[in-house]
C-alpha cells in the first residue's frame, strides 16, 4: 500500500467531499480494520472473525453494497452520530444521493469510530 494520509478531521472531508481516490479511501477503511499486505498478498489475522470469514481480501467498499452493509453494522450504536455531531456534516443534497458518495459517507463514519475507540477525537 501507499503511503496513507493521516486520520485527522481534514481527511474525513477530503473523503465527504470526494477529494481522495477511492482507492486511498478504501485502503484507509482496510488499515483500520486490520488488513496488512505483504508480499503483494493480503494478511488478515488482525482482522476481527466476522471480516476474516466473509472477506479474507479486504473488499471494495465503493464498488460492494454488502461490504458497507457490514461496515455500518460494525459501527457502535453510540457512533453513528459521529458524522452529524463531530465533523458536522449535514449529508448530501438530493443530487448527490449517488452510492459512490453514500458508501464514502459511510466509511467516514467508520474511520470516525475508529478513531473514536482510540481516544483520538475530544470535543
Amino acid at each position: 500500500m501507499s503511503a496513507l494520509p493521516p486520520l485527522t478531521t481534514e481527511t474525513l472531508w477530503a473523503i465527504l467531499n470526494d477529494e481522495l481516490a477511492d482507492e486511498t479511501v478504501n485502503q484507509l477503511v482496510w488499515y483500520t480494520l486490520g488488513y496488512r499486505q505483504t508480499n503483494g498478498r493480503w494478511q488478515a489475522e488482525a482482522v476481527a472473525p466476522t471480516w476474516q470469514e466473509k472477506y479474507p481480501e479486504p473488499p471494495n467498499f465503493i464498488e460492494s453494497r454488502p461490504a458497507t452493509v457490514q461496515l455500518t453494522r460494525a459501527i457502535p450504536k453510540a457512533n453513528k452520530q459521529l458524522l452529524k455531531d463531530y465533523l458536522g456534516f449535514k449529508g448530501y443534497s438530493i443530487d448527490q444521493l449517488v452510492p459512490r458518495l453514500t458508501r464514502r459517507a459511510t466509511m467516514t463514519s467508520w474511520l470516525l469510530s475508529y478513531m473514536q475507540a482510540q481516544g483520538w477525537l475530544s470535543y
